[in-house]
């Protein structure tokens, strides 16, 4: 079996050294010890990683992350991807995947970072237009706050208000962000659908908010209930333990509660009254 984690070990490095060039350092031939530097957009990480001699057949490499970027909640999250890879992969070479999933967080923080300096500038213009134009805007629609589902120390709460204008959007946006508690959430993703006065033609958007892909699977949900004149947001709170695929039903659920409570879904008991 020495022999086999030898011979794997000397194939990873070669192809490591192949794929990635000048990126790829020999730290110590004698600790069996490596680094890749990994640059992405405005970012940059340096993955090391030490070869046990059971590696890979009984144990994972042993590494350490240099991300100066990388805040502590995201931190736990990609070393909870790279334990996952690891699991899924048992006995196998893993460092390429490890590499390529850092590459992967870094392109999605990126992404949500612009996402998050857009929303930014969007409530500031929102709060912009609101101030300047105080008089001539109806009373902010009334929000309705939903129970919270918790799920391993994250938190996820629905608020709902009648909208009918992009005015309104923005108003209650920008009422709920009064809140620090919601301004100061992991994620507040939401999706709206409205008809404007004397028009047909339905008006609909999104925001994941750093949440990949919520603000269309809350928009999507939206549209299959032919959800009219509302806004939906959820408000997360991250508790540092990573959900997988469950935290897109959480949201999901959190959506539909209230949207029922609220009257914008028939419930079966609804429809034998």
């Amino acid at each position: 079996m020495a022999d086999n984690n030898s011979a794997c070990q000397r194939d990873e490095i070669e192809a490591l050294s192949s794929i990635y060039g000048t990126d790829f350092h020999t730290e110590s031939l004698e600790h069996k010890t490596y680094s890749v530097e990994i640059t992405e957009g405005e970012v940059s990480s340096l993955l090391q990683v030490t070869m046990p001699p059971d590696y890979p057949s009984d144990s994972p490499p042993i590494y350490m992350l240099s991300a100066p970027w990388l805040k502590g909640l995201q931190r736990q999250e990609l070393c909870g991807y790279l334990e996952e890879i690891y699991l899924e992969n048992l006995g196998e070479s893993v460092i390429y995947l490890w590499v390529e999933r850092i590459r992967q967080f870094m392109v999605e923080h990126d992404q949500a970072r612009e996402q998050q300096d857009h929303h930014q500038i969007t409530l500031s213009l929102a709060s912009c237009k609101l101030e300047d134009e105080t008089e001539d805007l109806t009373p902010c629609p009334k929000i309705i706050s939903g129970e919270i589902i918790s799920d391993r120390k994250s938190h996820f709460q629905p608020h709902l208000a009648a909208v009918k204008s992009e005015a309104h959007v923005k108003q209650v946006l920008r009422k709920l962000y009064e809140n620090k508690k919601i301004a100061n959430a992991t994620h507040n993703m939401f999706a709206y659908r409205f008809y404007p006065e004397g028009s047909s033609n339905v008006n609909q958007n999104c925001e994941d908010d750093g949440e990949i892909h919520a603000g269309s699977r809350l928009l999507h949900l939206l549209q299959i209930l032919d959800a009219k004149d509302v806004l939906v947001v959820v408000t997360r709170w991250y508790g540092g333990i990573l959900l997988g695929p469950d935290r897109f039903k959480h949201i999901n659920n959190a959506a539909r509660q209230i949207l029922v409570s609220c009257g914008y879904i028939c419930t079966q008991d609804d429809k034998g009254k």
